[in-house]
């Protein structure tokens, strides 16, 4: 008897602790929808709205008839600005996104020496990326104006000479970059270096004095691989983000993607394509080939990240 009833009072006990890990799913859903309604209706739906229309000759309104895999074979065969504008976007992200990385890790590091007051430091570092970046392109306009600009004020204090910058077409997507890696600087991917800086193990600096190590050496051979994680982020994070860029290619030049095309970027492509010129579903074709180039070349950095990331921390926490 004694057996049935211990046996009864198990499975009501299982059974209880069932509805309750039920009832902790159901309200982690509950408490979680906003963000899964959001991701459906802003994010996943018209996602695949755009791989739709990608397929049909849709402009701003009126009827959208299906023509097959049409766009995207004008893009790869016919649209010259699709190819110029994709290799000005690799241009430009395969040079802000090291500069980026190290600027990034410079701030970091100097943010994670024990000096006094470096709480001011730090917020006085992060404070710039939190300004618009609409306010941020249209202040570097006025500092790379070549006749009044501050930047050509100064160079020509010390007799360097002074470029045409955003007016000039050799140095228009060099002034972009420029802006960029400033944007960049102290902002979210400093925080993430500086986090992984301050997770390394004291003990491993001091076995590094004990042998001999110098500072580059220590650098080398502990800071990077301990961090080596955070950097893999922060370049794919950086990858996703430059291939996207758009704002400072429409906002800082006279005319957007000039002058001459200099700064014609494929994120200004799909939007003139779009919103200008009103070929909605040939726009859509040309961000979805946009999306499957960022994809292939995350795919590609995270593949190859297995010869230089330093995996056991990640081991570590569960990764």
């Amino acid at each position: 008897m004694t057996a049935t009833v211990s046996q009864a009072t198990l499975a009501v006990m299982r059974r209880r602790r069932t509805q309750k890990a039920i009832m902790k799913e159901i309200m982690g859903m509950v408490w979680t929808s906003p963000w899964w309604a959001g991701f459906l209706l802003f994010e996943l739906y018209p996602m695949f709205a755009g791989l739709y229309v990608s397929f049909t000759k849709s402009g701003w309104g009126g009827a959208a008839p299906w023509i097959g895999l049409e766009n995207y074979v004008t893009a790869l065969t016919v649209d010259n600005l699709f190819w110029a504008s994709l290799f000005r976007t690799f241009y430009y992200a395969f040079t802000v996104v090291p500069l980026g990385l190290a600027a990034s890790l410079l701030a970091a590091s100097i943010l994670n020496q024990k000096i006094r007051g470096e709480g001011f430091f730090r917020t006085a570092f992060y404070i710039p990326s939190l300004m618009p970046a609409v306010a941020l392109a249209v202040i570097w306009t006025w500092i790379l104006n070549p006749k009044y600009g501050l930047l050509n004020q100064f160079l020509a204090i010390f007799g360097f000479p002074t470029p045409g910058w955003l007016h000039a077409q050799a140095w228009a997507m060099p002034a972009l970059i420029l802006m960029a890696v400033w944007g960049s600087f102290g902002g979210a991917s400093m925080l993430i270096f500086l986090a992984a800086l301050q997770s390394i193990p004291k003990d491993l600096f001091e076995a590094c004095d004990l042998d001999g190590g110098s500072p580059g050496q220590k650098f080398r051979h502990i800071t990077i691989p301990m961090i080596s994680p955070a950097i893999l982020f922060n370049l794919l994070m950086g990858i996703i983000g430059s291939f996207e860029s758009f704002l400072y290619s429409f906002l800082a030049p006279e005319t957007p993607g000039g002058p001459n095309f200099a700064t014609y970027t494929l994120g200004l492509h799909i939007y003139t394509l779009g919103f200008q010129e009103g070929r909605m579903g040939y726009a859509a074709a040309v961000a979805w080939l946009l999306f499957l180039v960022i994809l292939a070349v995350v795919l590609i950095n995270y593949k190859i990240s297995g010869r230089w990331v330093f995996m056991a921390s990640l081991e570590e926490k569960g990764v």
